[in-house]
C-alpha cells in the first residue's frame, strides 16, 4: 500500500508563520554545469543562519548501492556515516525576509510523491512561488555576457525566454516539481544559466553570481553576495590568465567569440546555430583540464 506523500516528511513543530514565502530548491545529481546551483546553495547556506524545518525519510527515497555515502574508518571501527539528508531549510535574507531553501540528493525513487509532499508543505507554509535554479553548458565564450533563461509555469513569469523550441529532455525531479505545481494553480519557476562548456566540469562562480541576480529579480529577496562576487573575480581573472599563456586556448576562445558574435547580431539567440561546428571540450588542452581538476578539488 502506497505511502501518503506527507508521511515522507517530518516537520519542525516550531515553524513560523510563512504565508507569502518563496522556496527555493536545488537536487544534486541532475545536470549543474560549472557547479552553478550547487555553489549558490553552499554560499546562502554559509552567508545566512539557518534551521532545518522539514526532513524527507531518504530510507525511502534513496537507492543507495547506486550511491553509496561515504563512511569513516579510524584505525579499528567506524567512526562516522555522512548520511544523505533532503531538507528544507529556514533562512532570512538580509533584510529579515523569511525564505525556505529545499536541498539534498536528488531522490531515485517515488518522484510524484515528493511532488505532492512538496506541494503539501507549499500549502501548510503558504509559500507563493518555487523557484529552481542551475547551470547547463553551451556554446558560448566566457568573455561574453552569459545568459540565464527562464520557464515557469505561467507566462508573466518568465523574465527571460528560452531560445528552444519544443524539445525531449532527459526528466529531473526539479521540472517535475514544477510541471505538477502548475497544474494546480501554484506558481514556480526555473532558472537555467548558461555555462561555457570548456568550464562545465568545474566550479565556475560566474555562472552562479547569474543565477544569484535572477533569482534576487524574480523573488525580491535581498541577497548581498560580496563573497561570491569575489570568488567569480577570482576565477574569471584565473582562466583570463591561461588564455593569455596558451595559444591554442586562445584560438579556440577566439572562434566561439566569432560564432557567438555573428549568430547573435543576425538572430539574436545566443545559442550557436545548428549545424555550426563548435569546439569541443578536448580542443581546450592540458592548461584548462588542470584549471578545471584545480577548481574541482576547491569545491
Amino acid at each position: 500500500m502506497a505511502l501518503d506523500p506527507e508521511e515522507l516528511f517530518e516537520v519542525d513543530s516550531d515553524v513560523p508563520d510563512l504565508t507569502g514565502a518563496v522556496l527555493l530548491h536545488h537536487f544534486s545529481g541532475f545536470m549543474d554545469a560549472g557547479s552553478a546551483g550547487s555553489t549558490l546553495v553552499d554560499h546562502l547556506l554559509e552567508a545566512y543562519e539557518h534551521r532545518v524545518v522539514a526532513r524527507f525519510d531518504v530510507d525511502e527515497l534513496i537507492d543507495y548501492r547506486t550511491r553509496r555515502p561515504a563512511m569513516t574508518y579510524d584505525t579499528d571501527r567506524w567512526e562516522h556515516y555522512d548520511r544523505p539528508e533532503l531538507v528544507v531549510h529556514l533562512l532570512h535574507d538580509a533584510i529579515g525576509t523569511p525564505f525556505l531553501l529545499m536541498t539534498g540528493p536528488e531522490p531515485d525513487r517515488r518522484w510524484e510523491a515528493v511532488a505532492a509532499a512538496v506541494h503539501a508543505l507549499i500549502e501548510r507554509w503558504g509559500v507563493r512561488l518555487t523557484v529552481s535554479f542551475h547551470g547547463i553548458p553551451m556554446g558560448v565564450p566566457h568573455t561574453r555576457k552569459l545568459s540565464v533563461i527562464s520557464h515557469a509555469t505561467r507566462p508573466e513569469l518568465v523574465m527571460e525566454k528560452s531560445p528552444f523550441n519544443r524539445v525531449q529532455v532527459p526528466g529531473n525531479l526539479s521540472a517535475l516539481l514544477e510541471l505538477r505545481l502548475g497544474e494546480v494553480g501554484q506558481d514556480a519557476m526555473g532558472f537555467a544559466a548558461y555555462v561555457p562548456h570548456y568550464l562545465a566540469q568545474g566550479a565556475y562562480p560566474t555562472a552562479s553570481v547569474n543565477l544569484l541576480e535572477a533569482v534576487t529579480k524574480a523573488t525580491g529577496l535581498a541577497f548581498p553576495a560580496v563573497a561570491l562576487y569575489e570568488a567569480a573575480r577570482r576565477t574569471d581573472a584565473e582562466i583570463n590568465r591561461q588564455v593569455s599563456e596558451s595559444s591554442e586556448v586562445a584560438q579556440v576562445v577566439e572562434a566561439l567569440e566569432q560564432q557567438y558574435d555573428s549568430f547573435t547580431q543576425a538572430s539574436e539567440n545566443l545559442l550557436i546555430s545548428e549545424g555550426e561546428p563548435v569546439p569541443s571540450a578536448e580542443e581546450l588542452g592540458a592548461e584548462f583540464e588542470r584549471f578545471l581538476a584545480e577548481q574541482q578539488r576547491d569545491i
